[in-house]
């Protein structure tokens, strides 16, 4: 039933007010819209059951079944761009959509335990669909550190034991010519360096012409070609 108060009555009370404060408060964008969109109820079953859940999740502060953390991130850019053909996600909007999934497991699971102690809260998360298996084929593809797992695919493993190869036979080749260049005292005291994130020897310039490879830098004082 739809509430009979007047708008100017509303206004006298400074309820678009309250809204506004209520929706500063919100952590994602949908929430603040939809704090601002709230208007009185109309009917005395509607709010006795609100301020029935209110005082249940207020209660949870001061007992040991204390509601698990609820927080989340809003998923909706996510959700457009799954609505492409062909599209693709960033690592961070796959961890978004799984962690959504996990809060909803989480909230779902600890209101049914606790179901005597939370009855309207328990109630209202029967109406939240609970997907695991999102979550689950989320999970087995990047790991919680954000990286892509090395066996998300088998071609992606393929490839990184490619590079791993590759690096370790540049590591070899490097340590080797480190050690050459040493041997001949072409290399600088400091040895080596890391320019552009790559490992370097330091050769002094006298002796540039003596190491095969390339250029890469020089020192501020010029006595080092990297």
């Amino acid at each position: 039933m739809k509430h009979k108060i007047r708008k100017k009555t509303l206004e006298d009370l400074e309820f678009p007010t309250v809204l506004k404060q209520i929706s500063s408060r919100c952590a994602t964008t949908p929430g603040k819209v939809a704090a601002l969109a709230l208007v009185p109820y109309g009917e005395r079953e509607a709010i006795q059951t609100s301020l029935g859940q209110t005082s249940e999740y207020l209660s949870s502060f001061t007992t040991d079944n204390r509601i698990p953390a609820h927080g989340f991130d809003e998923i909706n850019a996510e959700l457009r761009l799954l609505a492409i053909e062909n599209t693709t996600l960033e690592i961070q909007g796959f961890r978004r959509i799984a962690s959504l999934c996990a809060v909803v497991a989480d909230q779902k699971k600890f209101f049914k335990k606790f179901k005597e102690y939370y009855p309207l809260l328990h109630g209202l998360s029967l109406s939240v669909e609970e997907d695991t298996e999102v979550a689950a084929m989320i999970e087995g593809v990047i790991d919680r550190f954000g990286e892509v797992r090395d066996d998300a695919s088998e071609a992606l493993g393929r490839i990184r034991r490619q590079m791993q190869t590759v690096k370790s036979q540049i590591n070899q080749s490097f340590v080797s010519a480190l050690q050459s260049g040493q041997a001949s005292d072409y290399l600088d005291e400091i040895r080596e360096s890391v320019v552009e994130n790559r490992r370097v020897l330091a050769v002094r310039s006298m002796y540039r012409k003596k190491v095969k490879g390339r250029v890469m830098g020089t020192s501020k004082t010029g006595s080092i070609v990297y």
